[in-house]
């Protein structure tokens, strides 16, 4: 069950190279970068590709990089959650058996080919966070010499399939690079902490060859997310993208946001977008639950929502796990021991443990941003509204190990979460916490103590 435990964050301290963004790609958006090269460039039978990737939506197909308008050549994630490689007319094709269901992960992805080689199963090899895929469920490998699309004189396609209107990638990407003329291994682009030898950790790619159509995208200009920083120049066309889009949620900081796995509700599932950080519910006229990626059992934390329509009721707050793979009592999510919330169905009511109080928030209109506190130390959760009038409570936990921020939607609505670190609604304050992590409207310091963004480096010295 993905999900990280508090303690389960080794690779927060293991990174010396520190990778600053990535870019969230929303498939509703039809987000995706292109780029037409000029020339075939280096060597196209030659190339390695690597990236960080971080799915949201795990359901249907998933274009990650693909070149060719006709008889494309593409990497995607299948509608199972594998990974291929594969060719549309030229009867090549690599499908993993292992699947990337994990929407907490951040996985390091390197396909790396040489079609020269007379060895067929050396002219393409997988890695996966460091080491070499050897399990295929489809294991038919490029004829000898062939040349590769990827980065050729076609159009060039991330995030989006460059040849079908569909599909698209929903996730974030990081440390995108491709390497044009050599096949290069995981060790190019990532080592092993030697600490914790179990962990993989990012290198500083600056220093690699490229190549004429190589290029290297690290997302750090919000104003432009495709631009090469190689030393190329092979910029890419953004389209629908924006500023907004550019995260802080990256390989060496894992933020929370909303598990797409993990099922906590009465009836189906939430609809997640904006890179988990978006929920809806289709107005079925039952409730449905969303719950965070991260369990927590120390520290103090700090989280926002917008409620974007509260026509219908919304439960906003922490809701406890057991660590016996199970969350207590989701037959009825909304009124159980050790759910901690606010329900905006009646004027500003909330719920903490099954308490009910009218009197704390009054009237909550559309798009309240709600500031979230939660105290582990001290068993205190306290909501603010718009950096205002707020409600406290004590004695959350109910004698649980972990609790996880939830979202409890009934019938239809939208709700827009920002954990720090990519946010699905606009904010124009950019507040940090202490430690400088997480972009937030409000700040997560309140009565002089100090909450933190829930993302691996605080959770590495707080949780």
């Amino acid at each position: 069950m993905p999900l990280i435990l508090s303690g389960n964050v080794a690779s927060a301290t293991a990174a010396a190279y520190e990778v600053a963004n990535s870019c969230r790609f929303n498939d509703d958006d039809t987000a995706f970068l292109s780029k037409t090269f000029s020339g075939d460039g280096t060597h196209h039978d030659k190339g390695t590709v690597s990236f960080w990737v971080k799915r949201g939506e795990l359901t249907d197909e998933q274009g990650i990089f693909t070149a060719g308008s006709s008889d494309r050549h593409l990497i995607r994630f299948e509608t199972s959650g594998n990974l291929s490689f594969r060719a549309n007319a030229d009867s090549f094709h690599l499908i993993t058996t292992q699947l990337f269901r994990d929407p907490s992960a951040w996985y390091h992805i390197v396909i790396a080919y040489d079609t020269s080689q007379g060895t067929e199963g050396n002219r393409v090899k997988f890695y996966v966070n460091g080491t070499q895929v050897t399990s295929f469920g489809t294991e038919t490998y490029p004829s000898q010499n062939l040349d590769i699309k990827l980065g050729a004189a076609e159009l060039n396609c991330i995030g989006k399939d460059s040849e079908q209107t569909t599909p698209y990638l929903d996730g974030y990407l990081s440390e995108f690079v491709y390497i044009d003329g050599t096949q290069l291994d995981a060790s190019s682009f990532g080592e092993f902490d030697s600490a914790s030898p179990t962990i993989w950790k990012p290198k500083d790619v600056s220093g690699l060859t490229f190549g004429t159509n190589g290029f290297y995208l690290d997302f750090e200009d919000s104003a432009d997310l495709g631009a090469d920083v190689s030393g190329n120049s092979n910029d890419f066309t953004v389209t629908n993208l924006d500023a907004t889009d550019q995260a802080t949620d990256t390989p060496t900081n894992n933020f929370c946001t909303f598990n797409s796995v993990l099922n906590a509700n009465v009836g189906k599932n939430l609809t997640l977008s904006q890179g988990n950080c978006k929920a809806a519910n289709a107005g079925d006229s039952q409730w449905s639950a969303a719950v965070g990626t991260v369990a927590l059992n120390s520290g103090k934390w700090y989280w926002e929502a917008k409620t974007v329509d509260v026509t219908n009721a919304h439960n906003h707050g922490v809701l406890s796990f057991d660590r016996n793979n199970s969350w207590v009592n989701t037959d009825n999510i909304m009124n159980q021991d050790g759910y901690s919330g606010y329900y905006n169905a009646d004027g500003g009511e909330t719920r903490i443990d099954n308490i009910v109080s009218t009197s704390d928030f009054g009237t909550f209109a559309d798009n309240d941003i709600l500031g979230f506190y939660l105290n582990c130390d001290d068993d205190e959760f306290t909501i603010y509204k718009n950096g205002g009038s707020h409600v406290s409570a004590t004695s959350l936990g109910n004698g649980k190990i972990d609790v996880a921020p939830v979202i409890c939607h009934y019938d239809s609505g939208d709700s827009e979460y920002n954990f720090g670190g990519c946010s699905a609604f606009t904010i124009s304050s950019a507040v940090a916490d202490a430690d400088g992590y997480g972009s937030f409207e409000y700040s997560p310091t309140i009565g002089g103590v100090d909450y933190f963004a829930i993302c691996t480096k605080n959770l590495a010295e707080y949780g």
